[in-house]
């Protein structure tokens, strides 16, 4: 799908609420993202990579001048269509979030909407840069390296080594609440594993809990996150081993894309959405050129110039409150004086 059909797309029926839903009446910017945004799309007689639609959305006068606004983004599932309100999408880019860092660097010819708001933000992008790039792309890969090591390991370790597996999974995906849920500490949230009673394990992974004044939806969201690491493994058990071999091949592709783009950004280099320098590696990852001995070679070798990325950053510790504030009143006040 070339970007004119992504465009008519946009402006077919099936994308009416886009222009229909009152919750949508601003939008500021909506552009692609997924496989298009990245230029990993397989377009094929045999496969056809799905359309992600992404957005930011102003908040209205009423939310703005109450302070209440809503947590989540709207959300069509089926057409895999995410619109972000400005405020959900100020938070989520002041912490380095890649899902919607990338939102700022799509391609000029992807932008379905651009608005002169849209455009600010893309303009000023840099300002929500920060060293935090490091634990927010870095969480993110690993997601997509414990998913990776989870498949293979499966069957070659013993019920307590599979155990311990787990466990590092979990605490991998630990690594990435930064931007979802408020601190915890080793004290206050510990996990272990330790023998179990149960006559099915020989051992299990067991947890501590020494928490006061926390907020209940944090924690319920971090639970699931942790059961869902749990979960994914026991489907592995239930695979089909080549459907499975696409999505391995496809988390390999996007963990050194995160490695790479999170390097980028480090070093200054600003986002590059659009992968043109490093597209036929990704894609012969996703093709299965490699191996996975030769994947895991190049995670380890990406790794590296990652954490050297970071150790000579150059780009500040924090993101720009100011200029943030500062860009955000000028786009509120648009709002108000309409």
């Amino acid at each position: 799908m070339n970007t004119i059909q992504m465009k008519e797309k946009i402006n077919s029926k099936d994308y009416d609420f886009l222009r229909n839903n009152n919750k949508l009446k601003n939008i500021i910017l909506l552009t692609t993202g997924g496989s298009y945004a990245y230029g990993t799309n397989i377009d094929t007689s045999e496969h056809v990579s799905d359309f992600d639609v992404r957005g930011i959305c102003l908040n209205s006068k009423e939310e703005i001048l109450t302070m209440n606004c809503s947590d989540k983004p709207f959300e069509n599932r089926e057409l895999d269509c995410t619109v972000y309100t400005l405020k959900q999408m100020i938070t989520l880019l002041t912490n380095c979030n890649p899902n919607v860092l990338e939102i700022l660097g799509t391609k000029e010819d992807q932008l379905f909407i651009c608005s002169k708001e849209g455009k600010l933000l893309r303009d000023n992008a840099e300002v929500f840069l920060s060293a935090k790039a490091y634990t927010s792309f870095g969480g993110y890969a690993i997601q997509q390296l414990r998913r990776l090591e989870n498949a293979l390991a499966r069957d070659s370790y013993p019920q307590a080594e599979k155990e311990k597996h787990i466990l590092g999974s979990v605490e991998k995906q630990m690594y990435t609440f930064v931007d979802r849920y408020k601190e915890i500490t080793e004290d206050e949230l510990n996990l272990y594993v330790d023998k179990s009673a149960k006559d099915t394990y020989d051992s299990e992974i067991y947890i501590d809990i020494n928490l006061k004044h926390y907020p209940l939806r944090d924690l319920k969201g971090m639970f699931n996150e942790m059961s869902n690491v749990i979960t994914d493994y026991d489907k592995l058990n239930h695979r089909n081993n080549k459907k499975d071999e696409l999505h391995l091949l496809k988390h390999s592709m996007h963990l050194i894309r995160l490695l790479t783009m999170g390097t980028e950004i480090l070093e200054g280099k600003g986002i590059c959405t659009y992968r043109e320098k490093d597209r036929t590696l990704l894609l012969d990852i996703r093709n299965g050129i490699y191996s996975y001995e030769e994947i895991f070679e190049m995670v380890n070798l990406y790794d590296k110039r990652f954490k050297y990325a970071k150790q000579n950053c150059a780009i500040p510790e924090k993101p720009d409150y100011n200029r943030i504030n500062e860009l955000v009143m000028e786009i509120n006040r648009g709002v108000l004086s309409e």
